[in-house]
C-alpha cells in the first residue's frame, strides 16, 4: 500500500468527480426538466468526456467550456428536451457552482502544509470561478489546466504539463483522481496514483493499475505516515 513518503514533492488532485461532484447539476437539470434531471446529468457528463477524447484523437482541440456546451446541446436533443439560450446559460452556470465533496475541504486542510495542485481538463474560465467560490479559495493550491498545452488527459502530453508547471519529476507526484481513465493515464505516464472509488466500480483493463484505491478522500489521510 502506497505511503506519502519523502520522495513525493506534490499531491495533485483531479477536479471533476474527485473534488467536486459533477452530478450536483442534477438539481438545476430537474428544476428545468422535472423528472429528467438524473438522466440529463448522466448523459451530459458521458458526452462531455467522449467529446474531449474524440477531439483529442481528431486533433480539433476546443476549450472544455465549449465541449461542455456542445455535450449539453446533444444531450437535450437526444432526450427530446426543449432548450433555449436561457436554459443553456442556467445549466452551464450550474457547472461553475458544483458542490464540493463533503470530505474534500477537510482533507485539503490537513494537507495545507504540503504542496498541492489541481490538474483538470477544465479550462481556466471554468476552474477559476468554481474554486474561488468554494471553501478551497482559502487554500494555496496551484491550478493547472490542459488548456495551457491544448491537449486533453489522458494523453501523456497532458500530464507533462504538471512537471513543467511544478518543476518536479514524475516520481515526485502523487496523483489523485476518481476517474479510472485519468488514473490509467497518470499511471502510464509514471505518476504515483491513488484512485478514489466512491461507487465500488471495477477498474478498467488497460494493463495498468492504481497504486492504491480508496472509497473516499478521507481514506487518503490514513496513508500519510511520513513527512515530506
Amino acid at each position: 500500500m502506497i505511503r506519502i513518503k519523502s520522495h513525493i514533492k506534490v499531491i495533485v488532485f483531479d477536479v471533476y468527480g474527485t473534488l467536486y461532484n459533477v452530478h450536483s447539476v442534477v438539481k438545476k437539470c430537474d428544476e428545468l426538466y422535472p423528472g429528467k434531471g438524473k438522466e440529463l446529468s448522466e448523459l451530459w457528463r458521458r458526452k462531455q468526456l467522449e467529446y474531449s477524447f474524440l477531439r483529442q484523437l481528431m486533433g480539433t482541440y476546443e476549450p472544455f467550456h465549449k465541449i461542455t456546451k456542445d455535450a449539453l446541446m446533444f444531450s437535450c436533443k437526444a432526450l427530446d428536451l426543449p432548450f433555449n439560450e436561457e436554459k443553456t446559460h442556467l445549466l452551464l452556470d450550474a457547472y461553475l457552482h458544483l458542490t464540493l465533496f463533503e470530505e474534500a475541504e477537510q482533507v485539503l486542510s490537513v494537507l495545507k502544509d504540503k504542496q498541492l495542485a489541481v490538474f483538470s481538463n477544465g479550462s481556466l474560465d471554468m476552474l477559476e470561478p468554481l474554486i474561488k467560490e468554494s471553501p478551497l479559495k482559502r487554500m494555496d493550491i496551484t491550478m493547472i489546466s490542459v488548456d495551457e498545452g491544448k491537449v486533453f488527459k489522458p494523453t501523456s502530453m497532458a500530464y507533462q504539463l504538471v512537471l513543467k508547471k511544478l518543476h518536479v519529476s514524475r516520481e515526485e507526484v502523487l496523483f489523485v483522481s476518481s476517474n479510472t481513465w485519468d488514473i490509467a493515464g497518470a499511471k502510464n505516464f509514471g505518476f504515483n496514483t491513488a484512485w478514489i472509488n466512491r461507487e465500488e466500480k471495477v477498474f478498467d483493463h488497460l494493463d495498468v493499475s492504481p497504486d492504491d484505491e480508496y472509497s473516499n478522500l478521507l481514506c487518503l489521510l490514513d496513508e500519510i505516515s511520513d513527512p515530506f
